[in-house]
């Protein structure tokens, strides 16, 4: 019997929204940082496929969310196109070589870094009861690309968006390698478990209208309809965040079947300007989570009546911040899930 969750993706409008958090498995949790300290490194951790399933379902057992997300990271695909890839105490995490002045032909693919994913997938279905969903995820290929060209995050994606001006043909053949790739990935993890996916496009935001377009809605529509071929019955939910105006055009054209928001956009307005009926997932302020301040519950209330016309996955305008309290994830649960 699917859960509340999956429901909703299928278009169900519950009394009571269904929840999950994004970063839901991490470090704001007391029994991730005792697992992470035994463990090591993040990246030992990902690939402990007992201990990465572990992480995955922590959050499920303190706070019955609707949904499991995998415990992983968008940088596992660059990881297994052949990129070294270290995460650095303070740092974060980086790729080598840089793509900015390494061609990608240069990169000796390692497919079989994958397979513990596809097992951490599996254990985790195993441990889940059936009314919890579960949920894989990806980053979208602009996402993955800025990674993969500068060898760390940055502020603005400089180096990616210099690159696209200076030479598209090279951007191009790095998303199309990274959407190839992708595909494969997401539909190893729904073979595995996985109930439904989602994109994560985190730096879809720093790009011109032009180049959203062909830098986001692309590359996320190619991967889509790839999905849906293989997995018709999968949902994608397509997270652009900072997409703004654009977020429209990104829900009608990449064909996904729910779209994340995030806490830049005002709920109302994403209500009456996404194709009707289109479940919507979001969009508290992590940062409000974080105050917990008296705010915390009207605009939870707020979101809700917000999104009340149409399926509505309640969810943070992206990852919780290591530092909340879990008293204030208790707060959210009790706000959302009361009734009338």
């Amino acid at each position: 019997m699917p859960g509340l969750l999956l429901d909703t993706l299928g278009g169900a409008m519950p009394a009571v929204p269904p929840v999950w958090l994004m970063r839901q498995a991490g470090r704001y949790l007391p029994e991730y940082r005792e697992l992470r300290a035994e463990k090591g490194g993040f990246l030992e951790l990902v690939y402990d496929t007992e201990a990465a399933a572990e992480v995955t379902v922590q959050p499920i057992r303190r706070f019955g969310f609707d949904g499991a997300i995998l415990f992983s990271d968008i940088l596992i695909v660059p990881y297994a196109m052949g990129q070294d890839l270290a995460f650095l105490a303070g740092e974060g995490p980086k790729l080598s070589p840089t793509l900015v002045d390494h061609a990608l032909e240069g990169l000796e693919a390692v497919p079989e870094r994958l397979t513990p994913i596809y097992d951490t997938v599996a254990r985790v279905r195993s441990l889940l009861s059936p009314d919890t969903t579960l949920l894989g995820f990806a980053g979208s290929p602009w996402t993955v690309a800025t990674y993969m060209i500068a060898g760390e995050g940055s502020r603005d994606q400089h180096d990616a968006r210099a690159m696209a001006y200076r030479d598209p043909a090279a951007v191009q053949a790095i998303c199309d390698a990274v959407g190839n790739v992708t595909i494969e990935y997401l539909s190893g993890q729904i073979e595995a478990g996985a109930e439904a996916v989602q994109l994560f496009d985190s730096w879809a935001g720093s790009l011109a209208p032009d180049e959203f377009e062909r830098w986001v809605i692309a590359p996320n529509a190619r991967i889509v309809e790839a999905l849906r071929g293989r997995h018709p019955d999968t949902p994608v939910i397509g997270f652009p965040k900072g997409a703004g105006e654009k977020l429209p055009s990104y829900a009608r054209e990449t064909g996904v079947q729910a779209i994340g928001v995030d806490e830049t956009l005002d709920p109302v307005w994403v209500a009456g300007n996404l194709p009707e009926g289109m479940p919507v997932q979001g969009n508290l302020d992590p940062l409000l989570l974080l105050a917990g301040s008296d705010r915390l519950e009207p605009r939870i209330d707020a979101i809700r009546e917000a999104f009340a016309g149409r399926p509505h996955i309640f969810n943070l305008g992206h990852g919780i911040d290591r530092r909340t309290p879990i008293a204030h994830v208790e707060r959210l649960l009790a706000a959302v899930r009361k009734r009338g």
